[in-house]
């Protein structure tokens, strides 16, 4: 099944100072999703924001509000992220023993489910849930810090994720270092979601994030021609 190329923006790269501003501006500017990287310093070796900014955001756009938890143990945060306005919330594989049940969680919160897995974790890990989530995510960088650059050997774990989705509708995401340059190689291996942080916000307007949005969205269909 392929699924259409969706853009989005990390705002982790936006400027906190209008993080308001920035979420309207990023979705005028054509952003499918708005991609909401939350980390805990724990699980990754940063702290970013929680529950309650996202709340607070929520009435800046209509998008697809995807939320990235990178955080351990998430279960117990499940429900105050749907509550803020999460369209989507995904969890890591390696965050906590009991995968499938924060899987149920969020299905049961009414939210799609997704499922990440850091560079050094096989696919292996997620198999047996496949049938429970409607997204992959496979992170690119190792997580906690944006700007970081595309680990090449990803390009092989997309396409394997890909074949390993099948016909499912599942999205399959991809967050790392994607740029102009690195964007052909994710749609080229079959990723259809593509979060870029620095590589959209950088412009700092409407019209920039707009050019950015679209380079990008161009050069993954490229790669899948």
């Amino acid at each position: 099944m392929t699924l259409p190329i969706r853009i989005a923006p990390s705002i982790l790269a936006a400027d906190f100072a209008k993080l308001g501003q920035e979420v309207r501006d990023v979705t005028a500017a054509g952003a499918d999703w708005i991609h909401l990287d939350v980390m805990d310093g724990h699980f990754v070796p940063n702290i970013s924001f929680g529950a309650d900014v996202i709340k607070s955001l929520r009435s800046y756009s209509d998008a697809t509000f995807d939320c990235h938890l990178m955080i351990s143990p998430a279960d117990p945060y499940l429900e105050a992220f749907a509550k803020a306005g999460c369209d989507r919330i995904t969890v890591h594989a390696e965050a906590g023993p009991h995968l499938h049940r924060s899987l149920q969680t969020i299905r049961n919160l009414g939210k799609k489910v997704g499922v990440t897995v850091n560079p050094a974790t096989p696919l292996s890990a997620i198999e047996n849930v496949l049938d429970d989530v409607d997204l992959i995510l496979i992170m690119s960088v190792n997580p906690g810090f944006g700007g970081q650059k595309f680990i090449p050997a990803m390009a092989g774990k997309i396409a394997a994720a890909k074949s390993l989705i099948g016909d499912r509708p599942i999205e399959l995401e991809v967050d790392g270092g994607v740029t102009v340059e690195t964007a052909p190689i994710v749609g080229k291996a079959g990723g259809n979601v593509l979060v870029a942080g620095s590589a959209i916000f950088k412009g700092a307007s409407v019209e920039a994030y707009r050019t950015a949005i679209s380079d990008l969205r161009s050069a993954a269909g490229a790669g899948r021609s």
